[in-house]
Parts: structure tokens; sequence; C-alpha cells
């Protein structure tokens, strides 16, 4: 697991960066470790503050917290597919936009430099 987290670090190390691109490994474990952190967070809410449905505190603040981050690490990865950030309004149609956004996302991204720059890194340091 420590190198799903260190890709996650080195998401919220460009929480505003929406140049550039993020590969596959990046994009999913970042958010593989989001959806860990707020599965915890939900836990705690339930413990702490007896949230049986919804979101509690810490929850919302954290998603606060991840907003900025996430749409930037989702910028970056349309970018790898050689597609336009301002798709991440796709998410605002109901199914069919998220759908369309996880295909993108899961797609192999452009081996060669693109109009959003040169390859993704491979490694979290890289």
């Amino acid at each position: 697991m420590p190198e799903a987290f260190n890709w996650y670090v080195r998401g919220l190390q460009r929480y505003i960066q929406f140049t550039g691109r993020a590969g596959r490994a990046e994009f999913w474990y970042y958010i593989l470790i989001y959806i860990l952190i707020v599965i915890g967070l939900r836990v705690i809410d339930t413990v702490l503050f007896g949230v049986t449905t919804g979101n509690g505190v810490l929850t919302w603040l954290f998603w606060l917290f991840s907003i900025m981050p996430n749409l930037a690490i989702g910028a970056r990865r349309l970018h790898d597919t050689g597609r336009s950030g301002w798709w991440l309004l796709l998410s605002l149609i109901p199914i069919v936009g998220l759908i369309v956004l996880l295909i993108w996302f899961i797609n192999r991204g452009q081996p060669d430099s693109n109009a959003y720059g040169p390859p993704p890194a491979t490694t979290p340091a890289g």
C-alpha cells in the first residue's frame, strides 16, 4: 500500500495544477486512497456523532478539502487521454456523464507527448 499512498500524496501536492498529465496509476491510486479515507471518516462519524445516513461533519470537511485536488487530478487524467479538463462538466449529467467519464478515465493515455505535455511519470517520485 505504500506505493498507493505515495501516488495519493503526489496528487495532493499537485492540488491546484490543472496542467500536465496524470497516468492511470496516479489517478486510480489517488481515487482508491480517497475512497478508503471517506469510508474511514464515515465510520468515525457514525461512532462519534451517531450519523447513520448521509455524511457527517468529518466526511463533509474532508470532501471540502478534496474538491480542488479531485478536480485537478481528473483534469490531468483527461489530458493524458488527449481531452480537455472541461470535459469534467459531463459529471453534471446524471448517470450518462459519469459513465462516459469513467470510460475515459479507464482508457490508456496517449503514449507520446500531446497538447497537454509529455507522458506522465510512471512512479510516484518521477
